[in-house]
Protein backbone atom coordinates (compact mmCIF):
# COMPACT_ATOMS: atom_id res chain seq x y z
CA UNK A 1 0.00 0.00 0.00
CA UNK A 2 2.99 2.31 0.15
CA UNK A 3 3.16 4.77 -2.70
CA UNK A 4 6.31 5.10 -4.83
CA UNK A 5 7.77 8.45 -5.75
CA UNK A 6 6.24 9.97 -8.88
CA UNK A 7 7.00 12.97 -11.01
CA UNK A 8 5.32 15.96 -9.37
CA UNK A 9 4.77 17.63 -12.75
CA UNK A 10 2.23 15.02 -13.82
CA UNK A 11 -1.46 15.75 -14.18
CA UNK A 12 -2.85 15.12 -10.65
CA UNK A 13 -5.67 12.85 -11.87
CA UNK A 14 -3.30 10.73 -13.95
CA UNK A 15 -0.86 10.62 -11.06
CA UNK A 16 -3.57 9.28 -8.78
CA UNK A 17 -4.52 6.63 -11.36
CA UNK A 18 -0.87 5.61 -11.75
CA UNK A 19 -0.44 5.30 -8.01
CA UNK A 20 -3.59 3.22 -7.59
CA UNK A 21 -2.47 0.79 -10.31
CA UNK A 22 0.85 0.26 -8.63
CA UNK A 23 -0.81 -0.03 -5.27
CA UNK A 24 -3.42 -2.59 -6.18
CA UNK A 25 -3.52 -4.21 -9.64
CA UNK A 26 -5.67 -7.04 -8.23
CA UNK A 27 -8.47 -4.59 -7.51
CA UNK A 28 -8.31 -2.66 -10.78
CA UNK A 29 -11.88 -3.75 -11.65
CA UNK A 30 -13.41 -1.88 -8.72
CA UNK A 31 -11.80 1.49 -9.41
CA UNK A 32 -12.24 1.46 -13.21
CA UNK A 33 -15.36 -0.63 -13.84
CA UNK A 34 -17.36 0.77 -10.91
CA UNK A 35 -18.19 4.15 -12.51
CA UNK A 36 -19.07 2.40 -15.79
CA UNK A 37 -21.47 0.03 -14.01
CA UNK A 38 -23.08 3.09 -12.43
CA UNK A 39 -23.80 4.65 -15.82
CA UNK A 40 -24.89 1.34 -17.37
CA UNK A 41 -27.33 0.80 -14.50
CA UNK A 42 -28.90 4.20 -15.14
CA UNK A 43 -28.86 3.66 -18.91
CA UNK A 44 -30.76 0.36 -18.56
CA UNK A 45 -33.50 1.97 -16.49
CA UNK A 46 -32.39 1.94 -12.86
CA UNK A 47 -30.91 -1.54 -13.11
CA UNK A 48 -28.91 -3.37 -10.45
CA UNK A 49 -25.59 -4.36 -11.99
CA UNK A 50 -23.01 -6.67 -10.40
CA UNK A 51 -19.52 -7.93 -11.29
CA UNK A 52 -18.87 -11.31 -9.63
CA UNK A 53 -15.47 -12.99 -9.36
CA UNK A 54 -14.33 -16.21 -7.68
CA UNK A 55 -13.13 -16.00 -4.10
CA UNK A 56 -9.61 -17.51 -4.12
CA UNK A 57 -10.18 -19.09 -0.70
CA UNK A 58 -13.69 -20.57 -0.99
CA UNK A 59 -14.08 -20.83 -4.77
CA UNK A 60 -17.52 -19.20 -4.53
CA UNK A 61 -18.59 -16.41 -6.86
CA UNK A 62 -18.64 -13.17 -4.86
CA UNK A 63 -19.95 -9.78 -5.90
CA UNK A 64 -16.93 -7.47 -6.11
CA UNK A 65 -18.28 -4.30 -7.72
CA UNK A 66 -21.97 -3.35 -7.84
CA UNK A 67 -24.38 -0.59 -8.74
CA UNK A 68 -27.83 -0.14 -7.21
CA UNK A 69 -27.44 -2.65 -4.38
CA UNK A 70 -27.15 -2.05 -0.67
CA UNK A 71 -24.17 -3.27 1.33
CA UNK A 72 -26.36 -5.98 2.88
CA UNK A 73 -27.55 -7.15 -0.53
CA UNK A 74 -24.01 -7.25 -1.91
CA UNK A 75 -22.83 -9.41 0.99
CA UNK A 76 -25.53 -11.99 0.17
CA UNK A 77 -24.39 -12.16 -3.46
CA UNK A 78 -22.39 -15.40 -3.11
CA UNK A 79 -22.94 -18.46 -5.35
CA UNK A 80 -21.31 -21.84 -5.58
CA UNK A 81 -20.20 -22.92 -9.05
CA UNK A 82 -23.31 -24.25 -10.83
CA UNK A 83 -25.66 -22.75 -8.22
CA UNK A 84 -28.49 -20.61 -9.54
CA UNK A 85 -28.35 -18.72 -12.84
CA UNK A 86 -25.11 -16.90 -11.96
CA UNK A 87 -23.33 -20.09 -10.94
CA UNK A 88 -24.48 -21.89 -14.10
CA UNK A 89 -23.35 -19.06 -16.38
CA UNK A 90 -19.91 -19.27 -14.78
CA UNK A 91 -19.91 -23.07 -15.11
CA UNK A 92 -21.13 -23.27 -18.74
CA UNK A 93 -19.75 -20.04 -20.14
CA UNK A 94 -23.11 -19.32 -21.81
CA UNK A 95 -25.04 -16.06 -21.33
CA UNK A 96 -28.60 -16.18 -19.99
CA UNK A 97 -31.37 -13.63 -20.29
CA UNK A 98 -34.73 -14.04 -18.55
CA UNK A 99 -37.66 -11.82 -19.51
CA UNK A 100 -39.46 -12.34 -16.17
CA UNK A 101 -37.66 -14.00 -13.26
CA UNK A 102 -41.01 -14.95 -11.72
CA UNK A 103 -41.29 -17.63 -14.41
CA UNK A 104 -37.77 -19.03 -13.85
CA UNK A 105 -37.53 -21.53 -10.93
CA UNK A 106 -33.72 -21.59 -11.00
CA UNK A 107 -33.53 -17.87 -10.23
CA UNK A 108 -32.61 -17.90 -6.52
CA UNK A 109 -33.73 -14.37 -5.56
CA UNK A 110 -30.84 -14.35 -3.07
CA UNK A 111 -29.91 -10.69 -3.38
CA UNK A 112 -33.22 -8.92 -3.94
CA UNK A 113 -35.35 -11.04 -1.62
CA UNK A 114 -35.80 -11.20 2.15
CA UNK A 115 -38.41 -8.49 2.02
CA UNK A 116 -35.95 -5.77 1.02
CA UNK A 117 -37.26 -5.33 -2.49
CA UNK A 118 -39.87 -7.19 -4.59
CA UNK A 119 -38.36 -9.10 -7.50
CA UNK A 120 -41.59 -9.75 -9.39
CA UNK A 121 -41.86 -8.29 -12.88
CA UNK A 122 -38.10 -8.02 -13.23
CA UNK A 123 -35.83 -9.16 -16.05
CA UNK A 124 -32.41 -10.70 -15.48
CA UNK A 125 -29.31 -10.87 -17.67
CA UNK A 126 -26.09 -12.68 -16.85
CA UNK A 127 -23.07 -12.91 -19.18
CA UNK A 128 -19.76 -14.72 -18.66
CA UNK A 129 -16.45 -12.89 -18.52
CA UNK A 130 -14.02 -14.95 -20.58
CA UNK A 131 -10.27 -14.70 -20.94
CA UNK A 132 -9.43 -16.73 -24.02
CA UNK A 133 -11.47 -19.92 -23.31
CA UNK A 134 -11.54 -19.66 -19.54
CA UNK A 135 -14.46 -18.11 -17.64
CA UNK A 136 -13.09 -15.80 -14.95
CA UNK A 137 -16.31 -14.17 -13.71
CA UNK A 138 -19.82 -12.98 -14.54
CA UNK A 139 -21.55 -9.67 -15.17
CA UNK A 140 -25.26 -9.55 -14.34
CA UNK A 141 -28.13 -7.07 -14.21
CA UNK A 142 -31.66 -7.02 -12.78
CA UNK A 143 -33.91 -4.48 -14.49
CA UNK A 144 -37.53 -3.64 -15.20
CA UNK A 145 -39.06 -5.88 -17.86
CA UNK A 146 -38.35 -4.46 -21.33
CA UNK A 147 -39.37 -5.88 -24.69
CA UNK A 148 -37.40 -8.83 -26.06
CA UNK A 149 -35.40 -6.70 -28.49
CA UNK A 150 -34.32 -4.28 -25.77
CA UNK A 151 -33.35 -7.18 -23.52
CA UNK A 152 -31.17 -8.58 -26.30
CA UNK A 153 -29.50 -5.18 -26.76
CA UNK A 154 -28.86 -4.95 -23.02
CA UNK A 155 -27.21 -8.39 -23.11
CA UNK A 156 -24.97 -7.21 -25.95
CA UNK A 157 -24.01 -4.12 -23.93
CA UNK A 158 -23.07 -6.25 -20.90
CA UNK A 159 -20.99 -8.50 -23.16
CA UNK A 160 -19.05 -5.47 -24.40
CA UNK A 161 -18.34 -4.40 -20.83
CA UNK A 162 -17.33 -7.97 -19.98
CA UNK A 163 -14.71 -7.89 -22.77
CA UNK A 164 -13.30 -4.67 -21.31
CA UNK A 165 -13.05 -6.34 -17.92
CA UNK A 166 -10.98 -9.08 -19.56
CA UNK A 167 -8.48 -6.49 -20.74
CA UNK A 168 -8.24 -5.21 -17.17
CA UNK A 169 -7.49 -8.75 -15.96
CA UNK A 170 -4.71 -9.14 -18.53
CA UNK A 171 -3.18 -5.88 -17.42
CA UNK A 172 -3.46 -6.94 -13.81
CA UNK A 173 -1.62 -10.17 -14.46
CA UNK A 174 1.21 -8.37 -16.22
CA UNK A 175 1.39 -5.75 -13.48
CA UNK A 176 1.62 -8.23 -10.58
CA UNK A 177 5.31 -8.95 -11.00
CA UNK A 178 6.17 -5.28 -11.48
CA UNK A 179 4.04 -4.45 -8.47
CA UNK A 180 5.92 -6.95 -6.33
CA UNK A 181 9.30 -5.41 -7.22
CA UNK A 182 7.99 -1.86 -6.80
CA UNK A 183 6.56 -2.63 -3.36
CA UNK A 184 9.78 -4.31 -2.25
CA UNK A 185 11.84 -1.36 -3.45
CA UNK A 186 9.41 1.12 -1.95
CA UNK A 187 9.49 -0.66 1.41
CA UNK A 188 13.28 -0.58 1.39
CA UNK A 189 13.36 3.13 0.58
CA UNK A 190 10.62 3.86 3.11
CA UNK A 191 12.58 2.12 5.85
CA UNK A 192 15.65 4.15 4.91
CA UNK A 193 13.58 7.34 5.10
CA UNK A 194 12.15 6.34 8.45
CA UNK A 195 15.57 5.58 9.89
CA UNK A 196 17.09 8.76 8.53
CA UNK A 197 14.40 11.41 8.66
CA UNK A 198 11.79 10.70 11.33
CA UNK A 199 11.37 9.57 14.94
CA UNK A 200 10.34 5.96 15.36
CA UNK A 201 6.86 6.73 16.72
CA UNK A 202 5.79 9.10 13.91
CA UNK A 203 4.50 7.98 10.51
CA UNK A 204 4.65 9.94 7.27
CA UNK A 205 7.06 10.95 4.52
CA UNK A 206 5.22 14.03 3.20
CA UNK A 207 7.04 17.33 2.84
CA UNK A 208 5.14 19.00 5.68
CA UNK A 209 5.95 16.15 8.05
CA UNK A 210 9.61 16.21 7.01
CA UNK A 211 9.65 19.83 8.19
CA UNK A 212 8.19 18.71 11.53
CA UNK A 213 10.91 16.05 11.87
CA UNK A 214 13.55 18.68 11.16
CA UNK A 215 12.16 20.89 13.91
CA UNK A 216 12.08 17.96 16.34
CA UNK A 217 15.76 17.29 15.64
CA UNK A 218 16.62 20.94 16.13
CA UNK A 219 14.90 21.31 19.49
CA UNK A 220 15.27 17.85 21.07
CA UNK A 221 18.81 18.25 22.40
CA UNK A 222 18.09 21.67 23.89
CA UNK A 223 16.25 22.61 27.08
CA UNK A 224 13.94 25.05 25.27
CA UNK A 225 10.22 25.07 26.07
CA UNK A 226 8.22 23.80 23.08
CA UNK A 227 4.75 24.85 21.98
CA UNK A 228 2.87 22.33 19.80
CA UNK A 229 0.13 23.89 17.70
CA UNK A 230 -2.49 22.07 15.65
CA UNK A 231 -6.04 20.83 15.39
CA UNK A 232 -7.44 18.11 17.62
CA UNK A 233 -6.41 14.64 16.52
CA UNK A 234 -3.23 15.54 14.60
CA UNK A 235 -0.89 13.72 17.00
CA UNK A 236 0.56 16.44 19.24
CA UNK A 237 1.15 13.96 22.06
CA UNK A 238 3.17 11.71 19.74
CA UNK A 239 5.37 14.66 18.80
CA UNK A 240 5.86 15.45 22.48
CA UNK A 241 6.92 11.83 23.06
CA UNK A 242 9.36 12.06 20.13
CA UNK A 243 10.98 15.23 21.51
CA UNK A 244 11.34 13.66 24.96
CA UNK A 245 12.80 10.35 23.81
CA UNK A 246 15.30 12.04 21.48
CA UNK A 247 16.43 14.47 24.18
CA UNK A 248 19.02 14.19 26.95
CA UNK A 249 16.08 13.58 29.31
CA UNK A 250 15.05 10.33 27.60
CA UNK A 251 15.89 8.28 30.69
CA UNK A 252 13.78 10.57 32.89
CA UNK A 253 9.99 10.45 33.31
CA UNK A 254 7.52 11.67 30.70
CA UNK A 255 4.42 12.99 32.50
CA UNK A 256 1.35 14.28 30.69
CA UNK A 257 -1.61 16.32 31.90
CA UNK A 258 -4.80 17.05 29.96
CA UNK A 259 -5.55 20.51 31.29
CA UNK A 260 -9.03 20.68 29.73
CA UNK A 261 -10.22 17.49 31.42
CA UNK A 262 -9.87 18.73 35.02
CA UNK A 263 -11.67 21.51 36.92
CA UNK A 264 -9.51 24.32 38.31
CA UNK A 265 -9.58 23.11 41.92
CA UNK A 266 -8.44 19.63 40.96
CA UNK A 267 -5.98 20.85 38.32
CA UNK A 268 -4.04 22.97 40.80
CA UNK A 269 -3.54 20.01 43.13
CA UNK A 270 -2.78 17.74 40.17
CA UNK A 271 -0.03 20.02 38.85
CA UNK A 272 1.59 21.30 42.04
CA UNK A 273 0.66 18.66 44.63
CA UNK A 274 -0.82 19.26 48.09
CA UNK A 275 -0.01 18.82 51.75
CA UNK A 276 -2.01 16.69 54.12
CA UNK A 277 -5.08 18.57 55.37
CA UNK A 278 -4.81 21.28 52.68
CA UNK A 279 -8.49 20.73 51.85
CA UNK A 280 -11.30 18.31 52.57
CA UNK A 281 -10.27 14.88 51.39
CA UNK A 282 -6.52 15.58 51.44
CA UNK A 283 -5.77 12.74 53.83
CA UNK A 284 -2.09 12.54 52.90
CA UNK A 285 0.64 14.55 51.20
CA UNK A 286 0.73 14.09 47.44
CA UNK A 287 3.35 15.04 44.87
CA UNK A 288 2.09 16.97 41.88
CA UNK A 289 2.92 16.33 38.23
CA UNK A 290 5.79 18.85 38.29
CA UNK A 291 7.55 16.90 41.03
CA UNK A 292 6.78 13.58 39.34
CA UNK A 293 8.41 14.90 36.16
CA UNK A 294 11.59 16.01 37.93
CA UNK A 295 14.56 15.25 35.67
CA UNK A 296 12.26 14.59 32.71
CA UNK A 297 9.53 16.20 30.63
CA UNK A 298 6.08 17.53 31.54
CA UNK A 299 3.56 17.62 28.68
CA UNK A 300 0.75 20.13 29.27
CA UNK A 301 -2.03 19.46 26.77
CA UNK A 302 -4.74 22.04 26.03
CA UNK A 303 -3.08 24.89 27.94
CA UNK A 304 -5.56 27.34 26.42
CA UNK A 305 -8.01 26.19 29.10
CA UNK A 306 -5.86 27.35 32.05
CA UNK A 307 -7.63 29.69 34.47
CA UNK A 308 -5.96 33.07 35.28
CA UNK A 309 -4.89 31.82 38.74
CA UNK A 310 -3.21 28.72 37.34
CA UNK A 311 -1.51 30.85 34.69
CA UNK A 312 0.10 33.06 37.36
CA UNK A 313 1.42 30.07 39.33
CA UNK A 314 2.70 28.37 36.19
CA UNK A 315 4.52 31.52 35.08
CA UNK A 316 6.34 31.71 38.42
CA UNK A 317 7.41 28.07 38.21
CA UNK A 318 8.75 28.59 34.68
CA UNK A 319 10.73 31.64 35.81
CA UNK A 320 12.02 30.43 39.20
CA UNK A 321 12.12 26.63 38.65
CA UNK A 322 10.46 26.14 42.02
CA UNK A 323 6.98 25.63 43.46
CA UNK A 324 4.94 25.26 46.63
CA UNK A 325 2.36 22.56 47.14
CA UNK A 326 -1.25 23.52 47.81
CA UNK A 327 -1.54 24.16 51.57
CA UNK A 328 2.25 24.15 52.04
CA UNK A 329 4.87 26.80 52.65
CA UNK A 330 8.01 24.88 51.70
CA UNK A 331 9.73 25.81 48.42
CA UNK A 332 10.53 22.80 46.22
CA UNK A 333 13.06 23.01 43.39
CA UNK A 334 12.07 21.23 40.17
CA UNK A 335 14.08 20.42 37.05
CA UNK A 336 11.45 19.96 34.39
CA UNK A 337 11.29 20.58 30.66
CA UNK A 338 7.89 21.89 29.53
CA UNK A 339 6.18 20.88 26.28
CA UNK A 340 2.83 22.62 25.90
CA UNK A 341 0.10 21.98 23.31
CA UNK A 342 -3.12 23.61 22.23
CA UNK A 343 -5.64 23.60 19.40
CA UNK A 344 -6.85 27.10 20.30
CA UNK A 345 -5.74 30.48 18.99
CA UNK A 346 -3.73 31.80 21.95
CA UNK A 347 -3.10 35.17 20.32
CA UNK A 348 -6.84 35.71 20.05
CA UNK A 349 -7.24 34.68 23.70
CA UNK A 350 -4.57 37.22 24.68
CA UNK A 351 -6.48 39.99 22.89
CA UNK A 352 -9.58 38.98 24.86
CA UNK A 353 -7.62 39.04 28.12
CA UNK A 354 -8.11 35.30 28.70
CA UNK A 355 -4.46 34.29 28.37
CA UNK A 356 -1.48 36.11 29.88
CA UNK A 357 0.90 37.62 27.37
CA UNK A 358 3.99 37.00 29.52
CA UNK A 359 3.06 33.32 29.93
CA UNK A 360 2.50 33.00 26.20
CA UNK A 361 6.02 34.22 25.43
CA UNK A 362 7.46 31.91 28.09
CA UNK A 363 5.77 28.90 26.51
CA UNK A 364 6.13 29.89 22.87
CA UNK A 365 9.94 29.70 22.77
CA UNK A 366 10.00 27.08 20.01
CA UNK A 367 6.61 26.62 18.29
CA UNK A 368 5.97 23.58 16.07
CA UNK A 369 2.86 23.47 13.89
CA UNK A 370 1.52 19.93 13.36
CA UNK A 371 -0.29 19.88 9.98
CA UNK A 372 -3.83 18.50 9.69
CA UNK A 373 -4.29 15.26 7.76
CA UNK A 374 -5.88 17.04 4.80
CA UNK A 375 -2.52 18.78 4.21
CA UNK A 376 -0.53 15.51 4.22
CA UNK A 377 -2.77 13.10 2.30
CA UNK A 378 0.20 11.28 0.76
CA UNK A 379 0.80 9.88 4.27
CA UNK A 380 -2.64 8.23 4.42
CA UNK A 381 -1.55 4.87 2.88
CA UNK A 382 1.35 4.63 5.35
CA UNK A 383 -0.91 5.46 8.28
CA UNK A 384 -3.48 2.91 7.07
CA UNK A 385 -0.77 0.24 6.88
CA UNK A 386 0.20 0.99 10.47
CA UNK A 387 -3.36 0.93 11.82
CA UNK A 388 -4.29 -2.22 9.89
CA UNK A 389 -1.26 -4.02 11.33
CA UNK A 390 -2.12 -2.73 14.81
CA UNK A 391 -5.75 -3.84 14.77
CA UNK A 392 -4.94 -7.11 13.00
CA UNK A 393 -2.93 -8.08 16.08
CA UNK A 394 -5.55 -6.84 18.54
CA UNK A 395 -8.49 -8.57 16.82
CA UNK A 396 -6.75 -11.68 15.44
CA UNK A 397 -7.43 -10.65 11.83
CA UNK A 398 -5.28 -10.98 8.72
CA UNK A 399 -6.14 -7.97 6.57
CA UNK A 400 -3.52 -7.65 3.83
CA UNK A 401 -4.47 -4.57 1.86
CA UNK A 402 -6.90 -1.82 0.91
CA UNK A 403 -8.72 -1.91 -2.41
CA UNK A 404 -7.95 0.84 -4.91
CA UNK A 405 -11.43 2.34 -4.60
CA UNK A 406 -11.09 2.33 -0.79
CA UNK A 407 -7.79 4.19 -1.09
CA UNK A 408 -9.37 6.67 -3.51
CA UNK A 409 -12.21 7.24 -1.04
CA UNK A 410 -9.81 7.78 1.86
CA UNK A 411 -7.73 10.18 -0.24
CA UNK A 412 -10.84 12.17 -1.26
CA UNK A 413 -12.24 12.66 2.24
CA UNK A 414 -11.44 15.92 4.11
CA UNK A 415 -10.74 14.30 7.56
CA UNK A 416 -12.06 16.87 10.06
CA UNK A 417 -11.00 14.55 12.90
CA UNK A 418 -7.49 14.12 11.45
CA UNK A 419 -5.34 11.07 12.29
CA UNK A 420 -7.54 10.11 15.25
CA UNK A 421 -10.55 9.84 12.91
CA UNK A 422 -8.51 7.82 10.41
CA UNK A 423 -7.46 5.39 13.14
CA UNK A 424 -11.08 4.91 14.24
CA UNK A 425 -12.05 4.37 10.61
CA UNK A 426 -9.37 1.68 10.14
CA UNK A 427 -10.30 -0.08 13.38
CA UNK A 428 -13.91 -0.30 12.20
CA UNK A 429 -12.88 -1.48 8.73
CA UNK A 430 -10.64 -4.23 10.13
CA UNK A 431 -13.54 -5.50 12.24
CA UNK A 432 -16.05 -5.42 9.36
CA UNK A 433 -13.90 -6.90 6.57
CA UNK A 434 -14.94 -10.45 5.71
CA UNK A 435 -11.70 -11.40 3.91
CA UNK A 436 -8.14 -10.10 3.62
CA UNK A 437 -9.12 -6.90 1.79
CA UNK A 438 -10.69 -3.69 3.10
CA UNK A 439 -13.19 -2.42 0.51
CA UNK A 440 -15.36 0.67 0.30
CA UNK A 441 -18.31 -1.15 1.91
CA UNK A 442 -16.18 -1.63 5.04
CA UNK A 443 -15.58 2.12 5.45
CA UNK A 444 -17.91 4.36 7.49
CA UNK A 445 -20.99 5.75 5.71
CA UNK A 446 -19.68 9.31 6.20
CA UNK A 447 -16.87 8.51 3.76
CA UNK A 448 -19.15 6.94 1.16
CA UNK A 449 -21.25 9.94 0.18
CA UNK A 450 -20.62 11.68 -3.11
CA UNK A 451 -20.60 15.08 -1.42
CA UNK A 452 -17.99 14.02 1.15
CA UNK A 453 -15.62 12.52 -1.42
CA UNK A 454 -16.41 14.75 -4.42
CA UNK A 455 -17.03 11.69 -6.63
CA UNK A 456 -20.36 12.45 -8.31
CA UNK A 457 -20.78 10.55 -11.56
CA UNK A 458 -20.80 12.78 -14.62
CA UNK A 459 -20.94 12.17 -18.34
CA UNK A 460 -22.75 9.86 -20.73
CA UNK A 461 -22.30 6.13 -21.26
CA UNK A 462 -20.19 6.83 -24.36
CA UNK A 463 -17.80 9.14 -22.51
CA UNK A 464 -17.51 6.65 -19.63
CA UNK A 465 -16.60 3.85 -22.06
CA UNK A 466 -14.07 6.10 -23.78
CA UNK A 467 -12.56 7.01 -20.44
CA UNK A 468 -12.28 3.34 -19.53
CA UNK A 469 -10.72 2.47 -22.91
CA UNK A 470 -8.16 5.23 -22.45
CA UNK A 471 -7.36 3.91 -18.97
CA UNK A 472 -6.76 0.42 -20.36
CA UNK A 473 -4.49 1.75 -23.10
CA UNK A 474 -2.54 3.82 -20.58
CA UNK A 475 -2.11 0.79 -18.31
CA UNK A 476 -0.86 -1.35 -21.18
CA UNK A 477 1.67 1.31 -22.19
CA UNK A 478 2.79 1.77 -18.58
CA UNK A 479 3.32 -1.98 -18.10
CA UNK A 480 5.38 -2.14 -21.33
CA UNK A 481 7.26 1.13 -20.62
CA UNK A 482 5.76 2.79 -23.69
CA UNK A 483 6.24 -0.08 -26.17
CA UNK A 484 3.33 0.28 -28.62
CA UNK A 485 3.72 -3.20 -30.19
CA UNK A 486 3.75 -5.02 -26.85
CA UNK A 487 0.86 -2.93 -25.54
CA UNK A 488 -1.20 -3.72 -28.66
CA UNK A 489 -0.54 -7.45 -28.14
CA UNK A 490 -1.72 -7.26 -24.53
CA UNK A 491 -4.94 -5.57 -25.57
CA UNK A 492 -5.55 -7.90 -28.51
CA UNK A 493 -5.29 -5.04 -31.04
CA UNK A 494 -3.38 -4.68 -34.26
CA UNK A 495 -0.58 -2.11 -34.21
CA UNK A 496 -2.60 0.00 -36.65
CA UNK A 497 -5.67 0.07 -34.34
CA UNK A 498 -3.40 0.77 -31.39
CA UNK A 499 -1.87 3.72 -33.22
CA UNK A 500 -5.30 5.12 -34.07
CA UNK A 501 -6.48 4.90 -30.47
CA UNK A 502 -3.28 6.45 -29.11
CA UNK A 503 -3.74 9.32 -31.55
CA UNK A 504 -7.43 9.61 -30.69
CA UNK A 505 -6.72 9.98 -26.96
CA UNK A 506 -3.66 12.25 -27.40
CA UNK A 507 -1.33 9.82 -25.60
CA UNK A 508 2.42 10.23 -26.04
CA UNK A 509 4.04 6.79 -25.47
CA UNK A 510 7.55 8.24 -25.64
CA UNK A 511 7.02 10.05 -22.37
CA UNK A 512 5.84 6.99 -20.45
CA UNK A 513 8.46 5.68 -18.04
CA UNK A 514 8.58 3.13 -15.28
CA UNK A 515 8.17 5.71 -12.52
CA UNK A 516 6.03 8.34 -14.17
CA UNK A 517 4.51 9.53 -17.43
CA UNK A 518 3.03 12.51 -19.22
CA UNK A 519 0.14 12.73 -21.63
CA UNK A 520 -0.84 15.51 -23.94
CA UNK A 521 -4.20 16.57 -22.58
Amino acid sequence: MNQPAVNSTQDPKLEQVMQSRVLDPNDYFESVVGPVLHIIGQFMGKSRVALSLPDPDTGELVMQTVYGLTVEQQKRGRYKIGEGITGKVFQTGEAVRILNVRDEPEFLDRVMGHGLEPVENKAFICVPIKMEKQVIGTLSAVCDIPDSKTLEEDERLLSIIASLVVQAVKLRDRALEDRKHLIEENLRLTEQLRDRYRPANLIGTSKVMSEVYQQIRQVSQSEATVMLLGESGVGKELVAHAIHYESNRANGPFIKVNCAALPESVLESELFGHERGAFTGAIKTRKGRFEQAHGGTLFLDEIGDFSPAIQVTLLRILQEKELERVGGDRTIKVDVRIIAATNRDLESLMEQGKFRQDLYYRLNVFPIHIPPLRERKTDIPLLCDHFIEKYNKINGKNIQRLSSSAIDMLMSYHWPGNVRELENCMERAVLLSQNDVIRTIDLPPTLQTADATHTKTEGTLETALQRMERELIMDALISTHGNMAKAAKILGLTERKMGLRVKRYNINPKNIRAKGYHTKM
